[in-house]
């Protein structure tokens, strides 16, 4: 697939090559000389055409932040790529280039046509983040999978498709099989597809379609449940809490401690270690997430007041504009029907003490705002730091619970240890450890 102006020395896409485009492409008559003499900002322009420049490589496009109509085709390029930060960007054209793949478009989320016709791509991927593709063109490619077909299913807006050209527009079901699996298809290859003709196709595939929204009815269940899962998990990190809602915590402290597991034949200790220890990790992950709530109020109320405070002196700010600006008119008018210079002058003079005024009242309600906003930021970040401390605190009340009775259960056993009162297989099993009491705590292996 070699194009006629493969022969002529590849271009480089450079801010030469861009300026020279946008300012061809700009405005015409006074706004284009006008946009000559002070020049255009990339940043302004909203279409881009780059066609017939034998360019090789997309490049030097960042500065085009919204950009929504960029036309390359007929060039020579190879790879989708420095498209990312073309966001805004709407209707793309690669059509008549040598690309193999789709590949470049992740950031690309507002693209609603995009045209690969006449390159060398084998697979139809990586659209995923395309969401609101309406127009999809990729004829005279080298498509050969049937199955390429189904992956356009996720496209819920895709309405116009083109395929003709690919070695699987040969195929005998061709027409058949993509109106079958892509029913809200409009437009198949340049002609609209009749009712009649989605009606065959749909009683022709029903069992396979059928089987397919089935798989997809499954999956979707449970890609939510992931999500929903994920959303649980940040819920908890938020509040501190992740893990506390079983016996994780417990699991994973023991799972390689094979001496502290040793711990467990003291008596009572199995039973505070595995089912009271779970308890504690539960009451502190019920206490955390109402803290948790109770943090969430707490931010809510203060970006209420923020932004009513900064609502509030807005308006005030804006009324007096208001004010200002309807007696600087009054003003002005007498000013331009007044023919004595000196009451000229002397009104001049009264409009600049009112702007001073205006000036003086404007600066005085930022004054105003940034004490309120200071004062209500100190008020949360005290109200914010009492409810972690309160939890924090709760926390540790547990835990040293949990301490004291572990510690309790082995001072007891070494009671009865020294007084010869421990149990034949107590004894069995703790014959081969040893237990250290200290002021402080325990410290054990068994």
């Amino acid at each position: 697939m070699t194009h006629l102006h493969d022969s002529m020395e590849p271009k480089v896409m450079d801010d030469d090559m861009l300026k020279l485009a946008v300012r061809e492409q700009g405005p015409r008559e006074e706004a284009g000389q006008l946009a000559k003499q002070e020049g255009i900002l990339f940043k302004d322009v909203l279409s881009l055409q780059l066609d017939f420049q034998n360019i090789l490589r997309i490049d030097n496009l960042w500065q085009f932040e919204n950009l929504r109509k960029l036309q390359l085709d007929n060039n020579i390029i190879e790879r989708i790529e420095g498209l990312e930060n073309l966001i805004h960007l709407v209707w793309l054209d690669l059509s008549f280039n040598n690309i193999e793949a789709i590949e470049g478009l992740n950031t690309l989320v507002n693209l609603e046509d995009l045209s690969l016709f006449n390159n060398r791509i084998s697979k139809i991927d990586s659209l995923d983040s395309l969401v609101k593709l309406q127009v999809l063109s990729l004829g005279n490619n080298q498509i050969s999978n049937m199955m390429n077909i189904i992956y356009l299913r996720r496209f819920k807006c895709l309405r116009t498709l083109s395929l003709s050209g690919n070695p699987i527009f040969e195929a005998e079901d061709y027409k058949m099989f993509i109106c079958a699996y892509l029913p809200d298809l409009v437009y198949l290859d340049f002609r609209r597809i009749s009712d009649h003709t989605k009606e065959l196709a749909e009683a022709k595939h029903q069992f396979s379609i059928d089987e397919l929204k089935h798989r997809e009815y499954l999956m979707q269940a449970r890609l939510e449940d992931e999500q929903a899962r994920r959303e649980e998990l940040e819920k908890h990190k938020a509040a501190f809490v992740e893990h506390l809602n079983g016996s994780f915590l417990f699991d994973s402290m023991y799972t390689e401690d094979v001496e502290g597991k040793k711990l467990s034949y003291l008596p009572g200790v199995s039973e505070l270690l595995e089912d009271k220890f779970v308890v504690i990790c539960l009451n502190i992950f019920e206490y955390g997430l109402k803290q948790y709530e109770k943090r969430k109020i707490e931010l809510d109320t203060f970006n209420e007041c923020i932004q009513e405070a900064i609502q509030e002196n807005q308006e005030q700010g804006k009324q007096r504009i208001v004010k200002f600006e309807e007696k600087y008119l009054l003003s002005l008018s007498t000013i331009r029907e007044e023919s004595e210079m000196p009451n000229i002058e002397k009104k001049i003079m009264e409009c600049g003490e009112d702007i001073t005024e205006l000036f003086s009242v404007l600066m005085t309600l930022e004054i105003q705002l940034v004490e309120q906003l200071e004062e209500t930021i100190n008020l949360f970040e005290r109200n914010i730091i009492d409810l972690v401390g309160l939890f924090i605190e709760n926390c540790r009340d547990l835990e040293n619970h949990h301490h004291e009775k572990l510690l309790e259960i082995s001072i007891n056993t070494l009671e009865k240890n020294v007084k010869g009162e421990l149990d034949d297989d107590l004894w069995f099993h703790l014959s081969n450890g040893f237990l250290k009491v200290h002021s402080v705590g325990i410290s054990g292996t068994f």
